[in-house]
């Protein structure tokens, strides 16, 4: 812990973003942590209640000066501080007292980002606890239990109550909603009146004298308290970001698993048709005697079916069935469309098909080049795998893919800036 109070904030600020950037949900913790770090000297105590339950003439009483300012309007309106050498007082506003929460504000950051100790305060002659104090004292319980930051809970004002009987009608009622923490019962005014009129019996009937004691005790407890939940948070956050490191690598991995078996029976699909396709030219491409579609047609029988033209309708639909065969495994693996950059005005032209093998072919030795030969199928392999990696689904797995990785980095990087905070 020595070695922390000497931290840079420049530092802190570092493994601040980058786990934030991770770890949105932790921004408390890390403020909570920041104040740690730092180091103060003296125990930070924080009371807090609601508005004019006596939270200030408490503070006075257990401070034994009049330090906090007291009067029957609302004073306390931001954070009081009062320094003592081994202890920093804070009295909050009161909660609820500010219609626009803003004094709420002031007490929650009292108390759950500034504060060692937490005194809950609440006046014997309001009777119950509302709804809204139960659940800030449930919550002051819980985090007393997982932090080891004391939650001391003070009943106010007994002295207003009509007699015994009727404290301990409301004692027992609270207790009921409240039995985790103990309840330590004082007044501010039979304490100030036993101490300006020298009366030590009043003094220790006032409970002021057995709630210092308490809060002594508490304070000497301070800075193991500190260090546990420095430990506490930093392991919390480090757990937190090697699992979304882990799941972000696990995710990825699943990923590339599926981007390299998708591209794996691509081409493989795409060899088999290719494959078909050339067996079924066989019959087309092996002609004995002259190759009657390189006869060209002449300007008399521009208009008769010649064999030349025969030929090379046979050639064109046995080119048409191969780009058929090859389209539906284009369609199959969702390569259908051009990318934007490639689409034209023409809707029908702005295939993958249209933009790779063209739109005829009249000659057989086409057929052979395209269909057949190494060359021309290795071209159709890598223009056809271009597009793939084009289309629409292999665009956003690539997306999802990059998101993962940019996720895995930035784990890994805020792992780093916690492991170079807690090596300060």
């Amino acid at each position: 812990m020595t070695k922390v109070a000497t931290m840079d904030t420049e530092t802190f600020d570092i493994a601040e973003r980058d786990v934030l950037a991770v770890l949105p949900a932790r921004s408390q913790d890390l403020a909570r942590l920041r104040v740690l770090v730092q180091q103060r000297p003296q125990a930070t105590v924080t009371v807090m209640g609601k508005y004019n339950h006596g939270k200030s003439r408490l503070l006075n009483e257990l401070l034994g000066s009049d330090a906090f300012a007291v009067a029957d309007k609302r004073e306390t309106v931001a954070l009081a501080e009062h320094v003592q050498p081994d202890v920093r007082w804070l009295d909050a506003p009161g909660l609820d007292a500010d219609v626009g929460l803003a004094d709420d504000g002031h007490a929650y950051h009292a108390a759950w980002l500034q504060a060692d100790i937490r005194l809950f305060v609440h006046a014997a002659k309001e009777g119950e606890l509302d709804a809204a104090e139960r659940t800030l004292l449930h919550a002051l319980d819980a985090d007393q239990q997982r932090t080891r930051r004391r939650a001391l809970f003070v009943l106010t004002q007994v002295d207003q109550m009509a007699d015994d009987a009727h404290l301990d009608k409301v004692v027992t009622a609270i207790h009921a909603q409240a039995p985790e923490l103990p309840l330590h019962q004082v007044s501010s005014t039979r304490h100030r009146q036993g101490v300006e009129g020298g009366k030590k019996l009043l003094i220790e009937k006032s409970g002021i004298p057995a709630l210092q004691a308490v809060l002594h005790e508490a304070i000497a407890e301070v800075p193991a308290a500190r260090v546990h939940e420095t430990a506490l948070l930093l392991g919390e956050i480090r757990g937190e970001l090697q699992s979304a490191k882990s799941d972000a690598q696990s995710r990825l991995q699943s990923l590339q698993d599926t981007q390299h078996q998708q591209r794996q029976a691509f081409e493989q699909g795409l060899i088999e048709v290719l494959d078909k396709v050339q067996i079924d030219l066989q019959p087309v491409l092996e002609v004995s005697g002259p190759d009657q579609a390189l006869v060209p047609d002449s300007f008399e029988n521009a208009f008769k079916l010649t064999a030349g033209k025969q030929e090379r309708a046979r050639i064109q639909i046995a080119y048409s069935r191969a780009c058929i065969a090859i389209n539906a495994h284009l369609v199959k693996h969702g390569v259908v469309g051009l990318p934007q950059a490639q689409q034209t005005s023409v809707t029908s032209l702005d295939t993958v098909m249209v933009a790779v093998m063209g739109v005829s072919v009249k000659y057989r030795e086409d057929l052979r080049k395209i269909f057949c030969e190494p060359e021309g199928r290795d071209r159709l392999g890598r223009d056809f795998a271009r597009y793939f990696e084009l289309s629409d689904d292999r665009q956003a797995l690539a997306s999802q893919i990059a998101q993962c990785e940019a996720e895995r980095v930035a784990a890994d990087k805020a792992l780093q800036a916690l492991a170079t905070l807690e090596a300060v």
